[in-house]
């Protein structure tokens, strides 16, 4: 029973090792991305970006849609960090967020958003236009 009970210790202590080696080749990389949204009651949004990783440069496609209490349109340039990727095409997915917010003129505008590889976006920038929203919305962002 004991030696038993060390096979397993051994084979824990073999896969949590592998599992930290893996998440230590994980990279980042600089992001850059400019969306154009607008809506009346549905709304949509576009553009275009660039990823930085291990000195290239990536262009990318954003689009998405939101659904709930979108009036008006704006245009928010954002850049930041994007980690827990390996390669360019992890950016790529679906990235979803609840939120509520206003712009008259220009705001500020933080975001974090997480898509189904893992991959983390930590953005920040300035959104210029007239838009109210509270609603559900969806980015999809595709290397091009």
């Amino acid at each position: 029973m004991r030696f038993a009970s060390k096979i397993r210790v051994a084979l824990v202590a073999v896969a949590a090792l592998m599992g930290a080696a893996s998440a230590a080749h994980a990279d980042s990389g600089q992001i850059y991305i400019e969306v154009l949204k607008g809506g009346w009651f549905i709304g949509a949004s576009g553009g275009s970006g660039t990823l930085t990783f291990n000195g290239r440069r990536y262009p990318l496609s954003i689009g998405g849609v939101s659904a709930g209490l979108v009036f008006g349109a704006s245009k928010t340039d954002l850049h930041g960090r994007v980690s827990n990727i390996r390669r360019p095409s992890d950016v790529a997915g679906v990235y979803g967020a609840a939120g509520a917010g206003a712009a008259v003129g220009v705001g500020a505008r933080v975001i974090v958003l997480r898509n189904e590889k893992g991959a983390l976006l930590e953005l920040s920038g300035r959104q210029i236009g007239l838009i109210a929203n509270l609603d559900l919305s969806g980015l999809a962002i595709s290397l091009r």
